[in-house]
C-alpha cells in the first residue's frame, strides 16, 4: 500500500487497520482512494474518501448492511447517506478514538469506470480494480460555460430583488452560490486548476481567493448590491468570449440592478 507522503497516523491507522476486513469478505473486489490521498494532498484536516469495489450480486446484500459495516470498522459516533450531493450509494461517516471523517462510496465493479478523479488502489482481489480503472479515465466536470450564460442575468435579476425586498439573508445565501457555482470554477479553470467550487481556491489560486474576498457581504442593503455588483464584474472578466453572450438579458439585468440600487440610496 502506497502512502502520500502527508497523510497522517490517524488515516493510515485506520486504512491498515481495515483492509484486512474487506480482504476477508469475499463480497468485496478491492477498496482505492479518492481526493485528497489519491491527489498526495492529505493533512490533519482531510477526510478519507473510500471507494468500496463490491462484486455485483452482492451489491444489494452490502447496500442493505452498509451501516453495520461501517460500524465494523471502528468507534462509529454517525453516519448518513449522500442523497443531498446526489450520491446514495454514498455513507457518510464520523467515527471517534480518534475522531475521523470517512467516506464510504460501495459501488458494483461494474460501475467504477467513470468517476471525476483517478482513485488509488489500496487492496484488491485478483487485480480486478486495476484492471477496472486502467480501461478508462476520470474526468473532472468543466463548468458549462454556455449553461452559466444562459441563466446568469436571471440570477442577478433575482438576486437584486431579494435585496431590494430586504430579504438579505436569503440574497447573501444566492451570492454564495455565485462565487461556488460561477465565479469561482470559472476563475480556476482560467488559473488552470481542477474547477471544484470554492474548495482550496485559497490554495489553489490566492488572487482568485481575494477577488472573490469582495464579493462576500454583510446582512445589510447596500454590502449586498456592492456584492453583487462585484459578481457582475467578476462573471465578465471571466466569461469566455466563445459563449453566446445574452445581451439583451445583461442590459435588463443590470438596468434592474441599478434602479433598485438608487431607490434605496
Amino acid at each position: 500500500m502506497e502512502v502520500p507522503t502527508t497523510a497522517l497516523t490517524t488515516h493510515q491507522l485506520f486504512i491498515s487497520k481495515n483492509l484486512p476486513r474487506f480482504a476477508a469478505d469475499q463480497r468485496f473486489v478491492g477498496v482505492a482512494a479518492a481526493g485528497s490521498w489519491a491527489e498526495n494532498s492529505m493533512d490533519e484536516f482531510s477526510d478519507l474518501d473510500l471507494i468500496i469495489a463490491v462484486e455485483p450480486e452482492s451489491l444489494k446484500q452490502v447496500m442493505s448492511e452498509r451501516h453495520s459495516i461501517a460500524a465494523s470498522l471502528g468507534e462509529l459516533l454517525a453516519s448518513f447517506t449522500g442523497e443531498h450531493v446526489g450520491e446514495p450509494r454514498l455513507l457518510i461517516c464520523l467515527y471517534d478514538s480518534p475522531l475521523l471523517h470517512v467516506d464510504l462510496k460501495f459501488l458494483s465493479i461494474t460501475d467504477i469506470q467513470t468517476r471525476v478523479d483517478e482513485p488509488v488502489v489500496l487492496w484488491e482481489r485478483d487485480n480486478r480494480l486495476s484492471q477496472t480503472y486502467a480501461s478508462s479515465t476520470g474526468v473532472y466536470p468543466l463548468p458549462k460555460e454556455q449553461w452559466i450564460e444562459d441563466r446568469f442575468w436571471i440570477w442577478i435579476h433575482y438576486g437584486t430583488g431579494k435585496v431590494a425586498r430586504g430579504e438579505l439573508f436569503e440574497a447573501l445565501d444566492f451570492i454564495s452560490y455565485l462565487r461556488s457555482t460561477v465565479l469561482s470554477p470559472l476563475g480556476l479553470l482560467k488559473a488552470g486548476c481542477k474547477p471544484s467550487g470554492v474548495r482550496k481556491v485559497e490554495q489553489l489560486a490566492p488572487d482568485l481567493a481575494k477577488i472573490l474576498g469582495s464579493t462576500v457581504a454583510l446582512p445589510e442593503r447596500e454590502s449586498c448590491y456592492l456584492a453583487l455588483e462585484r459578481c457582475i464584474a467578476i462573471y465578465r472578466s471571466l466569461r469566455s468570449a466563445t459563449v453566446t453572450q445574452r445581451k439583451a438579458a445583461e442590459e435588463a439585468a443590470i438596468e434592474y440592478f441599478r434602479t433598485m440600487r438608487a431607490r434605496q440610496v
